[in-house]
């Protein structure tokens, strides 16, 4: 198989031959070779963790285009010291540069209440002063929020104010006057933080009051807002008085009433009742609020738990930088850290295998699983034409034609079977194309992990070949067999020839894996075989609307939708870059010529001009009728020049559900211009979360979700029988 490596940075890249038992070790010497880094000085991690000699590559469960990352050690010397060395001395004169100096302002006091300004809201919040510092010639104030516990902080005199206490009635608003209103930014007609607001529209009803302007958050950002709804709530904006000029009645006001302004609360759950227990901001386990000093909050998840109610319970609060709550904690024997060993696994055998398993792709397991319809679903898949190619059996397992990895027969004893593939492995199969006769399995002894092997002993009309008979429109017999008495009714069997098959067969594909359409089951019987023991034969006869693909009609089919022969992700570009090409077997196809010329042969004939693939007329109304999508289709339909396989490749990257990743069904395009299924819609909106699961644009409660009916008879067009699987 092959891999790719690359650098930290992504300068450097290789791709690399390996096989799965290959050692690190061995691995930093091929690396050595490609990208000219010693091995010395080479650190290698996959997925979180180091790669370290003395271990194989499949210890790390690293598979085929799997990418490896290349960090390059680097020598450190004394210049780390040094910049140390120097950044204290900077330190160090910063502080005494910012050394403060308790003083006296012109305008407050210690003990005023005042609104002080959140710079990550942009909001104003009550505060107290506790301290009045001097910083050179700026005055500086320690303030304390009033109603949130935290610790004292410091700012500007820019971010302080007296505290709010006048409410304007509505009838007094003008335009052009700023104010201080009470806004919910994400959600408009919940309650919100106190910004600042200027009035640029007055919307003085009856039944409706309402105001437009632009809402300062902070000092940098300002916001343009049409409709806010005041609900009486209207506060002036106090300035500043000088001490001396205060009299008795502004001293009343800048004494705290201990009354907070309304404001969003923390907590739905609860509502911020400190009486009321809640696990949400409360402790996890009891749900209580008492001994705030004990509450333990976890890093990951951001629960608090108390002291006490952990199990086991702690004395103290631990020392450590990050602390995790027993659901979010790892188990820290199965955590690899930067440098450390693999721990011990049953993949890990202390066992020295006796031969390598091989570069190939035999051993390579999948990257990819189908999921357009269920593993027991009968008859052809949807998006797969007559005619499609793999290179190998794994692709095939990928795309859902034929999952097993080797077996010959996929299906169910208890239901029947779905697929079966022809390599030649039996002696007694007979293929004439549009029907073959076909040897069921079993009777060979495959101990030893062998592939294949010869007939042993008899086989018997169970598992996968009593899967096969049951697709037979006859009743089950295990003695004598069974014929069709309409074979056309039969379940319908996927067949797919194999390159190996060209010894026996002139039906083969000249290589790769090919998938030749629907069969059915006309007779089942036993016999015996060539070996002289006992085996089932089936005869299975070809009931598929699309031609051939040996024929005539077959290949010009072929032309016309433009299929060609499908690789593995990187395959193509990995072979281009190793040596595996100038071995003896079969040689990789390019990816803009299907014919290889081989040295000191004729160069192939003139290859005629093929015919590009052409949307169907009815699938061409249905496009056209999908204005809300009009774009993706343009992108898509600017492929189909290149085939019918990469048209279908486009549509499936654009009209993938962001939720299930899968192909929209019943799909909802939303005023954003995305798609996604209704039922997982339905799943967000049922978990209060009102915005479009791809960009988040705000559909509100009461979003009308409706069936893109034009999209979904397109996909169906396209896709037929692909809703088996959702």
């Amino acid at each position: 198989m092959y891999v790719k490596v690359k650098t930290i940075d992504g300068k450097k890249e290789a791709f690399i031959m390996i096989s799965k038992l290959t050692m690190v070790e061995d691995l930093k010497h091929k690396i050595e070779k490609e990208l000219n880094v010693k091995k010395d000085i080479q650190r290698l991690f996959f997925r979180g963790k180091q790669l370290e000699n003395g271990y194989k590559i499949y210890d790390y469960n690293i598979n085929v285009n799997d990418v490896i990352q290349l960090m390059i050690k680097i020598n450190i010397d004394n210049t780390q010291s040094k910049a140390t060395s120097s950044n204290d001395s900077s330190v160090k004169k910063e502080n005494k540069e910012e050394e403060l100096v308790e003083a006296e302002s012109l305008y407050y006091k210690v003990g005023d209440a005042i609104d002080c300004l959140d710079q990550t809201h942009g909001a104003w919040f009550e505060a107290v002063i506790q301290k009045i510092f001097q910083k050179q010639e700026e005055v500086v104030y320690n303030v304390i929020w009033e109603f949130d516990k935290s610790f004292p902080f410091n700012v500007p005199e820019t971010h302080i104010r007296p505290r709010a206490r006048c409410l304007i009635p509505f009838n007094k608003l003008s335009v052009g006057q700023k104010i201080m209103i009470n806004y919910n930014v994400d959600e408009p007609k919940e309650v919100g933080l106190w910004y600042d607001f200027t009035i640029s529209n007055i919307e003085n009803k009856r039944t409706l009051k309402e105001l437009s302007g632009i809402l300062h958050m902070g000092y940098d950002h300002q916001l343009e807002i049409l409709k806010v709804n005041t609900k009486g709530e209207v506060y002036a904006i106090e300035a500043a008085k000088l001490l001396t000029e205060r009299t008795k009645e502004d001293e009343k006001f800048m004494i705290s009433t201990g009354k907070r302004r309304r404001v969003a609360a923390n907590c739905r759950t609860c509502m911020d009742n400190p009486n009321k227990k809640c696990k949400e901001c409360g402790c996890k386990v009891c749900a209580g609020k008492q001994d705030e000093h004990n509450l333990l909050l976890c890093d990951e998840c951001n629960d608090a738990y108390h002291l006490g109610c952990l199990n086991p319970p702690l004395a103290t609060i631990p020392d450590d930088d990050y602390w995790y709550c027993p659901e979010c904690k790892n188990d820290e024997n199965e955590i690899v850290k930067a440098g450390d060993k693999l721990k011990e696994s049953k993949k890990k055998s202390n066992k020295k295998l006796g031969r390598d398993w091989g570069k190939g792709m035999a051993c390579v397991g999948r990257t990819k699983i189908c999921s357009l319809v269920p593993p027991n679903h009968r008859g052809s898949i949807p998006g797969i034409e007559v005619g499609m190619c793999w290179m190998f059996r794994l692709q095939v397992s990928e795309a859902g034609v034929h999952r097993p990895h080797v077996a010959g027969i996929h299906g169910r004893e208890q239901d029947c079977a779905y697929s079966i593939v022809l390599s030649g492995g039996y002696e007694d199969d007979i293929d004439n194309g549009d029907e073959f006769l076909y040897t069921g399995s079993g009777g060979r002894d495959l101990s030893g992990n062998k592939r294949t092997a010869g007939q042993s002993s008899d086989q018997t009309l169970t598992r996968m070949n009593k899967a096969l008979a049951k697709n037979c429109y006859a009743k089950l017999n295990d003695k004598v067999g069974a014929t069709s008495t309409d074979w056309t009714k039969g379940i319908p069997v996927r067949v797919v020839r194999n390159a190996k098959l060209k010894k026996h067969s002139k039906y083969a594909p000249e290589e790769g894996n090919r998938y030749d359409g629907i069969y059915k089951v006309v007779k089942y019987y036993p016999c015996k075989g060539k070996s002289g023991f006992r085996v089932w034969r089936f005869i299975l006869r070809r009931d598929d609307p699309s031609p051939a693909p040996w024929t005539e009609e077959g290949k010009a089919r072929i032309a016309t939708l433009g299929l060609k022969p499908i690789y593995p992700d990187g395959y193509l570009e990995a072979m281009k870059k190793s040596d595996v090409t100038n071995a003896k077997k079969r040689p990789a196809l390019s990816d803009e010529k299907d014919i290889v010329v081989k040295e000191n042969k004729s160069p192939p004939k003139k290859r005629l001009k093929q015919q590009s693939y052409a949307l169907e007329d009815e699938l061409k109304n249905l496009i056209e009728n999908d204005k809300l999508n009009a774009k993706l289709w343009a992108e898509c339909t600017a492929a189909v020049f290149d085939g019918k396989g990469t048209f279908l490749q486009y549509i499936s990257e654009r009209f993938t559900c962001v939720c299930c990743l899968e192909i929209v069904y019943n799909p909802v395009t939303t005023p954003c211009a995305h798609n996604t299924c209704l039922k997982c819609l339905k799943q967000s909106f049922s978990s209060e979360v009102y915005s479009c699961p791809s960009c988040r644009y705000n559909l509100g409660k009461t979003y009308k979700m409706t069936i893109n009916q034009a999209l979904a008879s397109a996909l169906l067009f396209l896709y037929p029988g692909y809703e088996s699987g959702r």
